[in-house]
């Protein structure tokens, strides 16, 4: 398969984040039709945010006593505070989004932002450039070549075309196939193997990692609920996604127990904000390279941000 060519990698950026964009790329100019946008909400970071939640109202019964107070308010719902717990609200929101009506000559759509940090030859971490804008079209049934523009993928900044990918078992189509019980996708996570030496709860989690944002929401829900089966599989309570919209994360820590890869949701809809990476000890590691000095806990190596998903009619399209 023909892949576009790329740049050379900086030295810190993360194998995982590399894996997670290429495997998205292996998944006319016709006027587009108006079409709903798919699954989620775009939140922006500092503004107000677009998020589908149930009011309850109450009503005073009428001819009551008007010297009486305000009804009681409702109790708060408890705060899940375990990541299975995370994950059925993330599951229960997921089945709930209306799935997309996509024929097979059209395309997926998503806009995202990412970040990324390297580190110096002293393990001194800087920034890799500013906020990037990703945009990516996948042909449904994969027979036709779709688009990726990024430009710190891509060799200039409008990116370019991908080659089909009808055969790599990775398209909307395919993924629509996927189990929607629980047990059999968790032995679908554990079926894809990882890469020389991970251990299987790692590359199960990586391989839920690379595929939650573009799934039908049956699938998408039996997805999340078997994450929460994965041993390792940890509750972050506050994380930040590349645009620095807050919310709670689950997250599995690497085979090097130096840095955990996270998965970060809105606290109030459940529906995923983005990704990252944080190290989570010092480390003098540098993803494999030697260093001098010390990678500090806390360091994001990288996040991204989903912004946008939908189903267009052309690769070069938007929502509308």
């Amino acid at each position: 398969m023909n892949q576009l060519p790329e740049r050379d990698l900086p030295p810190g950026r993360h194998r995982l984040l590399k894996e997670h964009l290429m495997a998205e790329i292996r998944h006319s100019d016709e006027p587009a039709r108006a079409r709903r946008p798919w699954l989620r909400p775009v939140l922006v970071a500092g503004a107000a945010a677009a998020i589908v939640a149930v009011t309850l109202t109450f009503t005073p019964p009428s001819g009551g006593d008007s010297t009486a107070g305000p009804p009681a308010s409702p109790p708060a719902a408890q705060a899940p505070d375990s990541a299975p717990q995370v994950l059925e609200q993330v599951a229960l929101a997921a089945a709930g989004q209306d799935a997309p009506e996509a024929r097979d000559d059209e395309f997926t759509y998503v806009r995202s932002r990412k970040s990324f940090s390297g580190f110096d030859a002293v393990c001194e971490p800087w920034q890799d450039g500013s906020l990037v804008t990703r945009e990516l079209w996948k042909s449904v049934d994969g027979s036709r070549p779709g688009l990726v523009r990024d430009p710190s993928l891509a060799g200039d900044v409008d990116g370019g075309p991908i080659a089909p990918d009808a055969d790599t078992g990775q398209t909307y189509r395919d993924l629509e196939a996927l189990p929607t019980d629980p047990e059999e996708m968790l032995a679908w996570l554990y079926g894809n193997k990882g890469g020389k030496g991970e251990r299987p709860h790692y590359y199960a989690f990586k391989n839920a990692f690379i595929v939650a944002d573009v799934l039908p929401p049956e699938v998408s829900a039996a997805l999340y609920r078997a994450v929460a089966d994965i041993p390792g599989v940890e509750l972050v309570k506050d994380a930040e996604d590349a645009v620095g919209r807050h919310g709670t994360a689950v997250g599995f820590v690497d085979e090097r127990g130096a840095s955990r890869v996270e998965m970060v949701f809105d606290p109030e809809t459940w529906l995923l904000l983005g990704t990252r990476e944080v190290m989570i000890k010092d480390s003098a590691d540098a993803q494999g390279r030697d260093c001098t000095g010390t990678i500090k806990a806390g360091s994001v190596l990288w996040a991204d941000a989903v912004m946008e998903r939908g189903v267009v009619d052309a690769a070069g399209k938007r929502p509308r």
